[in-house]
């Protein structure tokens, strides 16, 4: 029997592995090409900036539930992580990739679990935004959300390159501060029935042919 060298397997030759089947529950979004556009980017990482500012140790919840979820392989190490956050183009070491649609919506179904654990914070932060901004009073009087608020800007300012076009428009603390609590309500927004396949939908929204 003659057997063409073009068909046999080396031994040592690595096997595609499948994607994780948790994947399944986001659809394609239906974009041209492999890599998500610049503004998912850019959202994505800033609902992980909230995330870290309403959590400490978030990185550390991150990678423990891409253990958890099976998607280990997509989210390696914090350097791997990092890499991923840093294809935001406002940020200060930002990288000329885009996250490819495995790697965000790795990113999206683990922000969505992380949300869920957090849903009351979240859902108190929100009110008492609410109940201040009916009474008029600065938002710096609730302890919870100074706190919340403080962070995010820190964080935002540390990590973002003032030079970026869009850092100008979010220059000011109270448009940081408008950004962290729109933030809220969409880290909120996934956790409810389906919420975290219309939170995915809703990133590309406008770049879908």
């Amino acid at each position: 029997m003659n057997v063409s060298a073009g068909s046999i397997t080396p031994l040592d030759s690595p096997t595609p592995q499948p994607a994780p089947m948790i994947l399944e529950n986001l659809p394609e979004p239906g974009v041209e090409g492999q890599g998500c556009p610049r503004k998912t980017c850019l959202q994505i990482d800033l609902i992980l900036l909230a995330i870290e500012a309403l959590e400490l140790g978030s990185s550390e919840a991150i990678l423990g539930f891409a253990e958890e979820l099976d998607l280990k392989e997509i989210i390696k190490n914090r350097v791997n992580l990092w890499r991923m956050r840093n294809t935001n183009p406002l940020r200060r070491a930002h990288i000329r990739r885009s996250l490819t649609i495995m790697e965000a919506k790795a990113l999206v179904i683990i922000a969505s679990y992380i949300a869920r654990r957090l849903t009351v914070v979240i859902r108190q932060l929100l009110m008492i935004h609410q109940q201040l901004y009916e009474k008029q009073i600065p938002l710096e009087q609730n302890l919870r959300l100074a706190n919340y608020l403080e962070r995010f800007r820190a964080h935002f300012k540390s990590r973002m390159n003032p030079r970026r076009s869009g850092f100008l428009d979010l220059s000011s603390d109270e448009k940081l501060d408008e950004l962290a609590i729109n933030l809220l309500g969409q880290l909120l927004f996934c956790t409810g029935t389906a919420g975290m396949q219309r939170l995915w939908i809703s990133l590309f929204d406008g770049e879908v042919e």
